[in-house]
């Protein structure tokens, strides 16, 4: 299973549309928010069967998105969330909290831009950072894709353009 994870796209399409294309086919793209109105746009870029999980963003004012959501991709218990009811701009140590006290195998983040991945507890936490405003050093576009093996056993790996 292949799995697309981005966040704070911010309604500038073009980077996602590149790296729709060069990842598919996927299996499932996650978006962790700052979509800004493309979230029907999206499911037409995707391939057919790819299944579209989605929350809403500090800057997605009149989105019908949900706040968070608890997914489950294998036997991963994942949390998506956009980060900022978690104030993860302070660090990821309160959602890592959350995820712990929810029994969650994987937290999924985005709204600080950078990408980001720690193992804590059993608790993995990562942000793929952000395909229209980067803020890490460098500051290129990034995404992360999340793979499962054969095993059922998940990798992941980040990637910039």
């Amino acid at each position: 299973m292949k799995i697309l994870i981005v966040s704070d796209t911010h309604r500038r399409d073009e980077n996602l549309k590149t790296v729709i294309e060069k990842t598919s086919p996927i299996d499932m793209l996650i978006h962790l928010g700052d979509v800004e109105g493309s979230e029907d746009k999206i499911a037409g870029w995707v391939n057919e069967g790819c299944l579209l999980e989605m929350v809403a963003g500090n800057n997605d004012f009149f989105s019908a998105l949900d706040r968070e959501r608890e997914i489950t991709i294998g036997k991963y218990h994942v949390l998506l969330t956009h980060g900022h009811y978690y104030n993860v701009s302070l660090g990821p140590d309160h959602l890592f909290e959350e995820a712990k006290d929810r029994k969650i195998d994987i937290a999924m983040f985005g709204h600080t831009h950078r990408p980001f991945m720690e193992v804590r507890d059993g608790v993995t936490v990562l942000n793929p950072g952000s395909l229209s405003y980067p803020r890490q050093e460098g500051r290129k576009p990034s995404y992360a894709v999340m793979e499962i093996d054969r095993y059922g056993e998940a990798h992941f790996t980040f990637n910039y353009l």
